[in-house]
């Protein structure tokens, strides 16, 4: 297979449009027909509605859970009913790689196997942590099945910089995650 990869020179919110548009255009070729994206505010997630909008393609938007309220980073519960009012599924929930019980101990000599993916996944780029993270989530929340591909897009701090083709696993089955394919993601994992 000849499958080009967008690497971009810097992560961040101008890479969505592009990320959105390769991902659709890979999604329809593969016949996936479910998108899971990361939206902590609900921006990334309307803007997927718009590039998928008349493919069937179903749309299941992950935010941040609601621990992180103190930082502003959760979606408003307004924005979630818009989002699925224009037909996308929502997720709020903690993170499959963080933010749990292990978090509280993070400051301890001990490094938990979910802190451990997640380092590893952040090598490649914060938005294939994120990628991989918000699939768990979803598979774990019954949003999608395990059973076939999905597309997964995250990103690093705003908009979306990384899509990847995926089999989805519950996270204690994490071994059996695949990432089939990457489709996009900044060169470098951070920017500087």
């Amino acid at each position: 297979m000849d499958i080009p990869v967008v690497y971009f020179d810097k992560t961040g919110a101008q890479n969505t449009d592009l990320t959105l548009q390769v991902a659709r255009e890979r999604c329809l070729t593969l016949g996936i027909k479910e998108v899971v994206v990361a939206s902590t505010h609900g921006g990334t997630g309307f803007k997927t509605l718009k590039v998928f909008k008349g493919t069937n393609v179903q749309i299941i938007v992950v935010g941040i859970s609601h621990s992180f309220h103190s930082e502003g980073w959760v979606m408003d519960n307004a924005i979630r009913h818009q989002l699925e009012n224009q037909g996308a599924k929502v997720l709020i929930s903690l993170h499959a790689l963080g933010d749990d019980i292990n978090a509280g101990f993070s400051g301890s000599e001990v490094f938990y196997p979910n802190q451990i993916v997640a380092e590893t996944l952040r090598r490649f780029s914060q938005g294939m942590k994120v990628a991989v993270e918000i699939t768990i989530m979803a598979a774990e929340a019954g949003l999608i099945g395990i059973d076939r591909e999905v597309i997964s897009i995250g990103g690093t701090h705003e908009g979306a910089d990384t899509a990847i083709v995926v089999k989805p696993s519950y996270a204690r089955h994490f071994l059996n995650f695949e990432i089939h394919e990457i489709l996009t993601k900044p060169r470098c994992p951070e920017e500087g």
